[in-house]
């Protein structure tokens, strides 16, 4: 008897054992799937400036109706189309959740990289290199992959859930977000409140932006007498441009001090890097060196704080940066004003609270509320009067967007999605009265 019995138990364990490894490996094969579907996404060819966001779109649909999921594809300005899905909640009198992202991505060196950008290899460290790694095909791939599991699960969302795939972003926004958030059909939707990307945390804490700096695209331009190359004398177009460059260097460094002295954020400074600079006559073997420009020209990526004077700054630029005085002129190629646009990060915004407690039920924590050092589509939708935070769920990973060799880890990944889980989940749960244009 006593034989029998330990013959049955060892029967047992071994078919528990059995089970156990099946209900692995269904998990480590769902997971491949999810990073499957990931690479393919990265793969696809969306770099500006000649993004294939057909292609993108097209992959985009096939996942949504393998989730069931309403679809619709519009151009508000031709050959950019911008696709909208829809997981219809129980209850549509509530206000809806929109989940957005962007399709395209910036261009990349290609020598620089160690894996090519548009391959999505995975190294032996279980790293995926693609541009869009990071920013931001990933957040807009986990809140599909979160959708499936939801579905999986049997999950019902009361409010109706949005998710939007838009172009142009990494060119400002202006044929993609912006006309979509000003159109007659994003204010029929009833939204009430948006997610979008963030960035890369270094550290086990999950960052969150409520706001972000305002883009300044200056270009400064300098005018003097053309002169000989081996000529000394004073107001050449050079020159002049030289000391507008060298009095942007300082303030400059005065900002970065700030930042590097610790405790001020990136979001709280501003920032000013040159991105190009423009002279000289062209020759058939680069540039005549004998001759001094009439003209010359310098470009500046300049991002502006809500809490900084934004008056007092463009002061300093007509005064100090480009002078009438010194034959100097300048022009905005883009510049937001006005009243900062601010999404409430704390208990008076119950959009905040749902975010951060569903952070913590998914294991992670959020750190102190930010403003974000760029731009993003969420400030079109804050103009809109909605509240919107940027959230990317990458912890633990060093921001390489824009940068060469830029990656996620696959664990980071598949840990992002189900920390999406836990976010939709609660908004779309949620039945109270969200007040979402008061909460801005």
């Amino acid at each position: 008897m006593a034989r029998g019995s330990g013959n049955f138990s060892m029967n047992l364990l071994l078919l528990l054992l059995v089970l156990l490894h099946l209900c692995l490996s269904a998990v480590a094969d769902d997971d491949d799937a999810r990073v499957s579907r990931f690479q393919e996404y990265l793969q696809i060819n969306t770099v500006q400036p000649k993004p294939d966001y057909y292609k993108a779109v097209d992959f985009i649909n096939s996942q949504a109706k393998s989730l069931s999921l309403e679809s619709q594809t519009m151009e508000l300005v031709k050959g950019k189309p911008l696709l909208l899905l829809k997981w219809v909640g129980s209850d549509p009198t509530l206000p809806a959740i929109l989940l957005n992202s962007h399709t395209d991505v910036v261009p990349f060196e290609e020598s620089k990289w160690t894996h090519h950008p548009l391959h999505a290899h995975i190294d032996h460290h279980g790293d995926i290199y693609a541009r869009g790694s990071q920013d931001m095909k990933c957040v807009g791939m986990q809140y599909l992959e979160a959708v499936r599991k939801l579905k999986a699960s049997g999950f019902h969302p009361i409010r109706s859930v949005y998710l939007s795939f838009v172009p142009d972003e990494e060119i400002g926004g202006h044929d993609g977000a912006e006309k979509f958030a000003e159109s007659q059909l994003f204010k029929s939707l009833n939204i009430g409140v948006v997610l979008d990307e963030g960035l890369p945390s270094p550290t086990e804490s999950y960052r969150v932006f409520y706001g972000e700096r305002s883009p300044w695209w200056l270009v400064i331009k300098a005018k003097g007498p053309p002169g000989h190359g081996a000529k000394l004398y004073d107001n050449s177009a050079m020159e002049n441009l030289l000391k507008s460059i060298e009095s942007i260097r300082r303030f400059r460094a005065s900002q970065f001090d700030l930042l590097k002295a610790g405790g001020t954020a990136e979001g709280d400074v501003v920032s000013v890097n040159m991105a190009f600079l423009k002279a000289g006559t062209p020759s058939p073997t680069g540039f005549v060196m004998n001759l001094q420009p009439s003209e010359a020209e310098a470009g500046f990526d300049i991002r502006v704080p809500p809490n900084v004077d934004s008056e007092a700054l463009e002061r300093r630029l007509v005064e100090e940066w480009a002078p009438a005085a010194r034959n100097m002129s300048f022009e905005f190629k883009q510049k937001l004003s006005g009243e900062p646009l601010l999404t409430a990060a704390d208990d008076s915004n119950p959009w905040w609270g749902l975010l951060e407690n569903a952070v913590k039920d998914a294991g992670g924590r959020t750190r102190k509320p930010e403003i974000f050092p760029a731009s993003t589509d969420a400030r079109y939708f804050r103009k809109a009067g909605l509240p919107a935070f940027g959230f990317s769920p990458i912890s633990n990973t060093p921001s390489l967007l824009h940068d060469h060799n830029e990656y996620l880890g696959k664990a980071e990944y598949l840990k992002g999605i189900d920390v999406y889980v836990s976010i939709i989940k609660a908004y779309a749960s949620f039945e109270g009265n969200s007040g979402s244009r008061d909460e801005l």
